[in-house]
């Protein structure tokens, strides 16, 4: 469940556009090659360095005009953001594996200061490191074990016990689901109708047979944003296609939790119950698209209660820069039982790659539809510019 956030505005600074431009050269200054301490161990990681800025006003049926008559606007500004993360791997047989992972991250970009419900860069930023799920645990993101189970018909099922992030089991795309390499904002990461959590105490099974996969996992959440613990339970179905045109993937999302949620009026506490689907497929040689589909049940206080969003993927073959691509998408989220009516986003973006570096430049345009109130101040529509430099290494 997304919760509405009331912001507040500054006016753009200098030192913001100062930050941008170190965020973007520390970034390019950090070696890129993974640690491989022997067959078993290796050490990888990921930094991300950010800059937005925004650009935000609103027409509505009814505008709101000043005391001087001016169409009424929201301040501007820019912001960065630094996120880094660390993972070590270690393989004591073929059929093992421990795995650890650690988030740190400066600064929080523009999604503090940002008027719109879902946020413009959805990854791990200064917040979302520290005091984990109310775990009062901080930095460290994901600690499992797996064992895999191989069977004569070729068929594998994996176990999953540990620290684990639901999002690596559930509502993938192969060309938007990464917040660091493809779309930055939160409608073309993961679908907000499953609630998914992530960080926290559970268990997994993953079963491959030929095209078909099943993923199933349990976990228990510290607390949710009323401070309620809870649990959370999913499952996904997915078939792998190869067809003449290229490949693509078609899953069947279902995922729910306890009853830890208030109702829309605050007396009770509901469970959270969400279901869709996610589809990735080629195109041909350099064009490919992605839909997802998902609805949630509005028993809790839902700020929506159904997300539709499709795009497009142009990979650089087409134009002889094999390491790039294009971005492009379009999300439609329909209000739940709260005050918001609607959401609009439209994002765009060009990656070039540079073996393990990529530099992409990033446009969005977002709005936001509260019920009951014509007010420009409550129903924010604008633009955010930006600019992101990563490093796999």
């Amino acid at each position: 469940m997304i919760i509405v956030r009331q912001c507040t505005y500054r006016k753009m600074r200098m030192i913001d556009y100062h930050l941008v431009i170190a965020l973007l050269l520390t970034s390019l200054a950090l070696p890129v090659q993974a640690y491989n301490v022997n067959e078993q161990f290796s050490i990888n990681g990921m930094i991300a360095g950010t800059g937005q800025c925004q650009h935000v006003s609103a027409r509505l049926p009814s505008e709101s005009y000043d005391d001087d008559g001016s169409l009424e606007t929201f301040d501007n500004t820019c912001r960065g953001a630094l996120p880094l993360q660390l993972e070590a791997s270690y393989h004591p047989g073929d059929a093992n594996e421990f795995f650890i992972k650690f988030g740190f991250a400066a600064d929080n970009g523009l999604n503090k200061v940002s008027p719109w419900v879902l946020s413009p860069w959805a990854a791990d930023l200064e917040d979302n490191v520290k005091d984990i799920n109310g775990r009062s645990r901080d930095y460290l993101l994901a600690a499992w074990y797996r064992h895999t189970f191989s069977f004569a018909n070729n068929s594998t099922l994996g176990a999953t016990l540990g620290i684990l992030d639901s999002t690596d089991y559930l509502d993938a795309n192969e060309y938007a689901n990464d917040e660091y390499t493809q779309f930055m904002n939160e409608a073309f990461v993961n679908s907000g109708s499953y609630s998914l959590p992530s960080y926290d105490r559970g268990a997994a099974l993953e079963w491959t047979s030929g095209p078909w996969s099943v993923n199933a996992l349990g976990m228990n959440i510290g607390e949710n944003d009323n401070g309620n613990n809870y649990n959370f339970w999913g499952i996904q179905t997915g078939y792998h296609a190869d067809t003449g045109s290229g490949t693509g993937n078609y899953r069947i999302i279902l995922g729910g939790t306890s009853s830890a949620f208030p109702n829309p009026s605050g007396t009770d506490e509901e469970s959270l119950l969400g279901w869709g689907l996610s589809f990735d497929q080629e195109i041909n040689a350099v064009m490919a698209a992605f839909l997802r589909f998902a609805w949630q049940r509005a028993e809790a206080a839902v700020d929506y209660k159904a997300h539709y969003s499709a795009g497009l993927n142009f990979n650089g073959s087409g134009w002889g820069r094999t390491p790039d691509n294009i971005g492009v998408g379009y999300a439609y989220f329909a209000g739940g039982n709260l005050d918001i009516e609607n959401s609009h986003v439209f994002e765009a973006y060009y990656r070039l790659g540079f073996n393990d570096l990529g530099l992409t430049a990033d446009i969005q345009y977002m709005k936001d539809r509260r019920t009951g109130t014509d007010s420009v101040q409550d129903n924010p529509a604008g633009w955010i510019f930006g600019l992101r430099a990563d490093i796999e290494f």
